[in-house]
C-alpha cells in the first residue's frame, strides 16, 4: 500500500482510516473529538500537570473471570475500578502474549514488523525491532519517569532488547514469557532482574510484583509524572499460588481452577496495593489506570504454554467463542477497564477499541510529541474512553499471517483460514457475539470485501520472525550428539 491519503465511509457513517494515512495527532484525533496540536498535546482537555499513568496487564485472564463480569472469583479491587470507571466491553487485543504487548508498545499491528505469529520462545533471538519508537520512549521524551514491573516478553537474547534500553528508567521482573512463579526460572534457567542485573529473590512472583509496583509509587519523585507498566504473570501457567491464597478457594474442587482463582486473587490484591499507595501519595485524582488481559483465557492445551497441564483448563471467556491463540472473540475480546476520577465517567462502554489505540491516546494525554514513531495503526480514542462517545474506529484487525487472517468492519467479521483445507467464516457480531452462525454462504459480497481487505493488509506484511527463527534452528543450528564416552558401554 502506498502512503497516499484515502478515506472510505463505512456503513455506519464513520470513516475507516488505514495506518499510513494519518499519524496520531491529526485527523484521527479530530475524529475522536479531540484537537491535538503539533506537539501531540490535547488542547481541548489539557491539564496543568500531565496525568500519571498506571497500565496493568494480566496474563491469560479469561473475560469471564472478573467479579464485575459475574465470576465466582472475587476481584474487589478490579470491581471497584470498573464500577467507578469505564468497563470496556469491546476492547480487542492480539490472540497471544508477545503480539499484544508489541501492539501496545508500538501502536502498530504486529504484522508490520514480523511479530504476528506466536510468541518469542525461550530460545528466540529476535525482538521488537529496535527501530520502533516505543511508548515508554515517547513518554520519557515527554518528561515522564517510566517503570516496568513484571513481564517483558518482547526480546531477551541481547541487552539492547531489554526494557532499560527500550524506554524504561526502572525494570523489575522477568524477560521471557513463562517462568516458574516461585523459582523465577524458565526451563531451569533463572530469569529475574532488577534493571539490567540478574538477582536472586524468594517469593511468589505476582506478590512481589504488587509490592514492587506499590514501592515505585511510594518512592516516586513528584517532580515528574509517572508511567508505571505493571505486567503480571498471573494467571498464566504453571498454575501455582501461595498456600494462603489457595486456602481462600478451598471450596473449589478442581485443582487447576483453585490455583487459577488464587492467582487472580493475588493479582487483584496487587492492584489494591497500588491504588492505596496512589491515594496515600495524593496522586490518585490525577492518575489514569488502565487494566486488561493480554489475550483471552486458555481453552486449548495447544496454547497453555511450556508447562504441561494435567486436567481441565480453568479459564472462562464468558459468552465468547474459544480462547487464547484463536482469532475468535474468546481469544481477542478481553476483560478491560479504564479509571480516572473525575475524568472518566462511570459507564459500560460498548465502543470498539484496539490495544494499538492506547499508544496515541496515552501520548495525547501526556503531551508527547509524535515525531519519531512510525505510522500508527492506533487511533486516539480518549472521547470513547472518557465519555463513551462513538469510537472513530470502525475496523478491527484481529491478525494477519501467511496462514490465517481475520478482520471486522462494523458488525461484520471474517475469519479466513487460508492454509489447506481452506475455511472461510462470516459472522454478524451484533446479532451473534458468540460466533455460532456462519453467514458466508448468504453474503458472498461481504465475504469478498473483507477478503480483499485481508489481502491488502497481507501485501504490506513483514515476514514472521518466528518462522525465520524456526528455519535457523532447523537448518543452521549445530547437531546434537551424544557423549562419546557412552559408546564404550554400548558394545559393537
Amino acid at each position: 500500500m502506498g502512503d497516499d491519503t484515502k478515506m472510505t465511509a463505512s456503513a455506519g457513517g464513520r470513516f475507516r482510516i488505514s495506518r499510513r494515512q494519518l499519524l496520531a495527532g491529526t485527523a484521527i484525533a479530530l475524529a475522536a473529538g479531540n484537537l491535538v496540536g503539533p506537539a501531540g498535546t490535547r488542547a481541548a482537555s489539557a491539564q496543568d500537570a500531565p496525568p500519571n499513568i498506571v497500565y496493568i496487564v494480566a496474563d491469560d485472564m479469561g473475560w469471564g473471570d472478573a467479579g464485575f463480569h459475574g465470576s465466582d472469583i472475587a476481584t474487589p479491587n478490579l470491581d471497584a475500578l470498573a464500577k467507578d470507571g469505564a468497563r470496556l466491553e469491546q476492547f480487542y487485543v492480539q490472540p497471544m502474549c508477545t503480539p499484544t504487548r508489541a501492539a501496545l508498545m508500538t501502536g502498530r499491528y504486529p504484522l508490520r514488523y514480523g511479530l504476528q505469529i506466536g510468541v518469542i520462545p525461550a530460545a528466540g533471538t529476535y525482538a521488537v525491532p529496535t527501530d520502533e519508537y516505543l511508548l515508554p520512549q515517547a513518554l520519557q521524551d515527554a518528561g515522564y519517569s517510566t517503570a516496568l514491573v513484571g513481564k517483558w516478553h518482547l526480546g531477551h537474547a541481547k541487552p539492547e532488547f531489554w526494557p532499560r534500553q527500550r524506554g524504561f528508567d526502572r525494570f523489575y521482573g522477568a524477560l521471557v514469557g513463562e517462568i516458574d512463579h516461585f523459582k523465577h526460572s524458565s526451563h531451569g534457567v533463572a530469569d529475574w532482574y532488577r534493571d539490567n542485573t540478574p538477582i536472586e529473590e524468594d517469593g511468589f512472583d505476582n506478590s512481589l510484583f504488587g509490592d514492587e509496583a506499590a514501592r515505585v509509587v511510594r518512592d516516586h519523585d513528584g517532580a515528574k509524572p509517572l508511567f508505571l507498566y505493571l505486567a503480571f504473570t498471573a494467571p498464566h501457567t504453571p498454575f501455582q499460588a501461595p498456600q494462603d491464597y489457595l486456602d481462600r478457594f478451598g471450596h473449589i474442587e478442581d485443582e487447576n481452577r483453585r490455583a487459577y482463582a488464587a492467582m487472580i486473587s493475588v493479582l487483584d490484591d496487587g492492584v489494591g496495593k497500588v491504588v492505596a499507595e496512589l491515594e496515600k501519595r495524593g496522586m490518585r485524582d490525577n492518575t489514569l489506570i488502565v487494566f486488561h488481559s493480554d489475550n483471552g483465557g486458555v481453552t486449548s492445551s495447544l496454547f497453555a504454554g511450556d508447562t504441561k497441564v494435567a486436567g481441565s483448563l480453568p479459564a472462562s471467556n464468558g459468552p465468547y467463542r474459544d480462547g487464547k491463540g484463536t482469532l475468535y472473540e474468546g481469544g481477542t475480546r478481553v476483560v478491560a477497564l479504564a479509571n480516572w476520577p473525575g475524568r472518566i465517567k462511570p459507564a459500560v462502554v460498548e465502543e470498539m477499541i484496539h490495544v494499538v489505540d492506547m499508544y496515541p491516546t496515552i501520548a495525547g494525554l501526556a503531551g508527547a510529541a509524535m515525531k519519531k514513531n512510525k505510522p500508527l495503526d492506533g487511533i486516539d480514542v480518549w472521547a470513547a474512553l472518557a465519555e463513551g462517545k462513538p469510537s472513530p474506529r470502525s475496523e478491527i484487525v484481529y491478525n494477519i499471517d501467511p496462514m490465517t487472517g481475520a478482520v471486522r468492519q462494523d458488525d461484520w467479521k471474517l475469519v479466513w483460514k487460508a492454509a489447506l483445507p481452506q475455511r472461510i467464516e462470516l459472522f454478524n457480531l451484533r446479532d451473534d457475539k458468540s460466533e455460532t452462525k456462519d453467514l458466508a454462504a448468504r453474503h458472498p459480497e461481504k465475504v469478498a470485501a473483507l477478503k480483499a481487505r485481508i489481502e491488502e493488509l497481507a501485501a504490506d506484511m513483514a515476514p514472521p520472525l518466528l518462522l525465520t527463527e524456526a528455519v535457523r534452528l532447523t537448518f543452521y543450528a549445530p547437531p546434537v550428539t551424544a557423549d562419546p564416552s557412552l559408546l564404550f558401554s554400548l558394545g559393537d
